[in-house]
């Protein structure tokens, strides 16, 4: 059984729609993981705030506007009037849980069971799409066996048997429609696997049901070897190893979640890329085996901090690195890159919630400088440090732009740079004309 995800774009629309209930309708059983409409997240997002502001009337006049936008996708999607009333129905179950919180406490559960709504109505709405079509279709709730443990991780145990019994019931349906994104936490409360876990419900659903493929859908033909928003001419890759697309993803390619291979990875279940706009095209897959070595793609990330923390306590000292770590890790900090000298550690991270924290802790241990507006370039391709001068080239495509921090030896498989961020479209550029044309 395969295990094919579509995102926001995919279903962002009623003839989107229906090219989804093409592609997925070729008679053979497969779970269907649907994101919301584009641009429903946002609004839920933007709702959400206004709750948190007290801002009923704004919030009231956001969810009315909303409503009267799904109620006139429903009123073109069906053709008959039973279609359009289960449509009607489930959306107004929908906006009756957010028209609940106007005159009710608002809280970080309620702001989960907000976001949470946008998936329930995109799968209600597929499936009874299907059911006018007069497929045999089942729709599945996330809610019921997607969860998250105590450290925001997936229960990978409790997700492999809680799906059991649904998959038993829907054995007899073709298509079997259910939400990403949503799940519930240890607490059982609403929670979610935040923006573009739609791909990681896709792959923990497919690793832990031992699938023969996983499809992600999306408005692109797969990884390009640059990002084609500030390049131009890029290429499709057609195959990746499952380490060259977790580093891609984890370091700025957009079409995928970070998180998203690593349960594919460790049950060996192939992920494979492809276009709703474009479904003849094969994509890209990803897969325990290599294409060929070399440099295969760049990716940027935004939004880094370089936190430098220069000390005459780390000469010859042990212990230093340690204390320094475990700042990070009291603020559920991660740490994207490290360089380390003598008497200096400069590391980056792109999540600042707790940046003035963390600071004032590190501040006991040395002296602690901080660049912001950063971006980390990431050179990705398979055993790169086997190769020989390819460094030469990457530094020599480089030359007229500053380089703040390098990252390499790490990871077989990537060389990392960071730069200013206003240097970024000008380093991929010259990157791409050194190492690809």
């Amino acid at each position: 059984m395969k295990v094919l995800k579509f995102g926001g774009t995919s279903v962002g629309s009623v003839e989107n729609m229906r090219s989804v209930m093409e592609i997925i309708t070729d008679g053979e059983q497969k779970i269907v993981v649907l994101s919301a409409m584009s641009g429903t997240t946002n609004s839920l997002v933007e709702i959400s705030e206004l709750l948190y502001q007290k801002k009923q009337k704004e919030a009231e006049e956001a969810i009315l506007k909303l409503e009267a936008k799904y109620e006139k996708v429903i009123d073109t999607l069906y053709v008959s009037e039973l279609s359009k009333q289960k449509g009607i129905k489930r959306v107004k179950e929908s906006f009756d849980v957010l028209k609940g919180y106007l005159e009710s406490d608002f809280d970080k559960v309620g702001e989960n069971t907000i976001l949470a709504q946008g998936e329930m109505m995109s799968t209600g709405m597929f499936h009874y799409l299907l059911e006018e079509n007069e497929y045999k279709t089942a729709l599945i709730p996330a809610l019921d066996f997607m969860k998250i443990d105590a450290d925001l991780q997936p229960d990978e145990d409790y997700i492999t048997e809680a799906i059991k019994p649904y998959l038993e019931e829907s054995k007899d349906a073709d298509y079997i429609i259910t939400q990403g994104f949503i799940c519930r936490n240890a607490d059982n409360d609403v929670d979610n696997l935040q923006r573009g876990g739609s791909d990681y419900t896709a792959t923990l659903i497919g690793a832990n049901i031992g699938a023969s493929e996983i499809e992600i859908w999306t408005d692109i033909d797969g990884f390009h070897n640059n990002d084609p928003r500030f390049v131009e001419n890029t290429s499709k890759i057609d195959q990746l190893s499952f380490a060259e697309a977790a580093e891609l993803a984890y370091f700025g390619a957009k079409i995928l979640h970070p998180s998203t291979v690593l349960p594919c990875r460790k049950k060996n279940v192939p992920v494979r890329l492809k276009n709703t706009m474009n479904p003849s095209d094969c994509g890209t897959l990803i897969a325990s085996t290599p294409m060929g070595k070399g440099i295969k793609a760049i990716a940027a990330k935004d939004n880094i901090s370089a936190v430098k923390i220069r000390s005459g306590r780390m000469l010859l000292a042990y212990g230093f690195l340690r204390r320094v770590f475990e700042v990070f890790e009291n603020f559920r900090t991660p740490i994207d890159m490290i360089t380390t000298s003598e008497v200096a550690v400069s590391l980056t991270i792109d999540k600042t919630d707790y940046l003035d924290e963390i600071l004032v802790d590190l501040e006991s241990w040395g002296q602690v400088t901080v660049d912001s507006d950063q971006t980390i370039i990431c050179i990705v391709g398979h055993d790169l440090i086997e190769e020989k001068g390819f460094e030469q080239k990457i530094f020599g495509a480089l030359s007229n732009i500053p380089i703040r921090m390098i990252s390499y030896g790490g990871s077989n498989h990537n060389i990392s740079i960071l730069i200013n961020r206003d240097d970024k479209k000008e380093a991929l550029n010259a990157l791409s004309s050194t190492l690809f044309n």
